[in-house]
């Protein structure tokens, strides 16, 4: 049968299982991700030229791990093994291998020294590479060979058994951190398993904006009405730009006024939407209740899912007002990862647009893509950087961006005030569009300070900047120290504001948001 994937992605668990494909995508090669279950029948019919075994968060040697098919290993093809992938060819030659030790473990940036091997031909012999693991593979097993170390050679970070095409590595070569510009995982899909590239990207664009067009329209045939929630945010606007000249008024796009936008953020996505042709309806009589419903907790699932539960109730009203069939999201394959919507990923947050349950059929067009490549189609499309160049901004907004304390009209006004203060204090230094995304939050605790010579309490505010590609991991962006005193003393002029915070954590162990 006609296959029209060459490599085929054993989804283990990982949050970066997405992150792999799009990598393949990126260098021109298509591939397709399956559940353990699924993937030796798929193998069998399909003949894929090469496998790779994701990463996962469960460990080897649980007894509810994802099981693999070890059929799989008999096809012939290579085999590449990532992390939990790794741990597994290693433990089903040897389960004395795989072990939990300190040393072991490892989070974040870890440097590589590499040897020679095929995987790595055009590489240096040391690289700086991306790493979350809890386990971590001993001692290599019988035909394998070491071809990577790190720590002074105390941890494997690679192996290989070329007789069996099998090939291992314990970072992560499919994300941005890892500094190989993804030749890893190039030489691997071209030079080892002689894959040839059939995907290319400014023709893909053009033909993923008329199949989205195309798709839909099928999907709702002549009669159906769907409704698409427009933030003003990249994903959204983006797609309902797309679907408008094709749907008409099959349809419905909105703005729900939360209570926790930016400020003047209503103004400018309608002067987004008006310019990208989309007729947006604005709903505002909902504010008050989402402050209600979000303040009853401090707890940051609770919050999430609180809010999910009256905007779910303004999709319902809206939908029912249409007579609408269909629901269209702008759901990232970020979003879907991060909900444990995809594959067997662990949940990390939930997410308040994916599995509303509204009795509406779902349409995700984006499911498949990360923010950089919405933002590519967003300016081929002519929307220019006036969508494609914003930061994102999550769902709940602010209400995410107020911790450890219940949400109040008022310190939404206060983080929104500030918000958009560094907004500006990063655009007159020219560095807003250098960095991915910028957070400004309050914190709950109440700590002492001194202002007009009197004791006072009051709260701390903290500013994450981050850069990234894809959202799955970022890595700080370092503020000058002359912008930062320029936020703090801007900041501190506020009567309940005494401390300025900045957090410049990687993605993993945080996420880009504190909640």
């Amino acid at each position: 049968m006609n296959n029209p994937f060459q490599i085929l992605i054993v989804d283990l668990g990982s949050q970066y299982t997405e992150v792999i494909r799009r990598s393949l995508r990126y260098l021109g090669f298509h591939s397709v991700i399956l559940p353990p279950s699924k993937s030796l029948k798929w193998a069998e019919v399909y003949k894929p030229k090469g496998i790779i075994l994701s990463g996962g968060s469960a460990s080897v040697y649980e007894i509810d791990a994802p099981k693999i098919p070890k059929e799989l290993l008999s096809f012939g093809v290579p085999v590449l093994g990532i992390c939990y992938g790794m741990q597994w060819l290693a433990y089903i030659n040897n389960k004395s291998t795989v072990h939990k030790v300190p040393e072991g473990k490892s989070y974040g940036p870890v440097e590589v020294s590499l040897r020679k091997s095929k995987l790595f031909v055009n590489l240096s012999s040391q690289i700086n590479a991306w790493s979350s693991h809890g386990d971590s593979v001993k001692k290599a097993p019988t035909g394998f060979k070491i071809i990577a170390t790190s720590k002074g050679g105390k941890v494997i970070e690679a192996m290989e058994n070329t007789k069996e095409k099998l090939y291992a590595v314990q970072f992560h070569p499919e994300v941005e951190q890892t500094e190989d510009e993804n030749i890893i995982l190039n030489n691997f899909v071209k030079k080892i398993c002689a894959c040839k590239q059939d995907y290319f990207k400014k023709d893909a664009i053009k033909t993923i904006c008329k199949e989205i067009g195309e798709n839909t329209k099928n999907i709702l045939g002549d009669k159906g009405v769907a409704i698409i929630g427009v933030s003003g945010g990249v994903d959204s606007t983006t797609l309902a730009a797309i679907l408008t000249p094709v749907l008409g008024k099959q349809l419905k796009a909105f703005l729900v006024d939360t209570g926790g936008m930016r400020k003047g953020e209503i103004e400018k996505v309608k002067s987004i939407a008006k310019k990208a042709k989309i007729n947006l309806e604005v709903i505002s009589k909902y504010k008050n209740k989402f402050i209600e419903n979000v303040g009853k907790s401090i707890n940051a699932e609770e919050k999430r899912k609180n809010f999910r539960e009256v905007y779910g109730e303004v999709f319902k009203e809206v939908a029912k007002f249409y007579g609408a069939t269909h629901m269209i999201q702008g759901t990232l394959a970020t979003d879907l990862i991060e909900s444990g919507s995809t594959g067997k990923s662990a949940l990390i947050k939930t997410h308040h647009n994916v599995d509303l349950k509204l009795g509406l059929k779902e349409i995700m067009p984006f499911a498949d893509f990360f923010k950089f490549e919405v933002r590519d189609i967003a300016r081929s499309f002519g929307l220019g950087e006036l969508v494609s160049g914003r930061q994102p901004f999550p769902g709940p907004g602010l209400y995410l961006r107020v911790v450890g304390v219940p949400v109040t009209t008022e310190l939404l006004e206060i983080v929104r005030e500030a918000d958009d203060e560094v907004r500006k204090i990063l655009e007159k230094h020219n560095l807003y569009n250098k960095i991915s995304q910028t957070i400004v939050a309050l914190l709950g605790t109440k700590t002492v300070g001194v202002k007009g010579d009197g004791r006072v309490y009051g709260y701390s505010l903290v500013v994450r900047t981050v850069e990234t590609a894809d959202f799955m991991t970022v890595k700080g962006f370092y503020l000058p120290p002359i912008v930062c005193e320029e936020i703090t003393n801007t900041l501190v002029k506020h009567p309940k504001i005494v401390r300025v915070l900045y957090d410049w954590t990687t993605k993993p162990p945080a996420t880009t948001e504190f909640e």
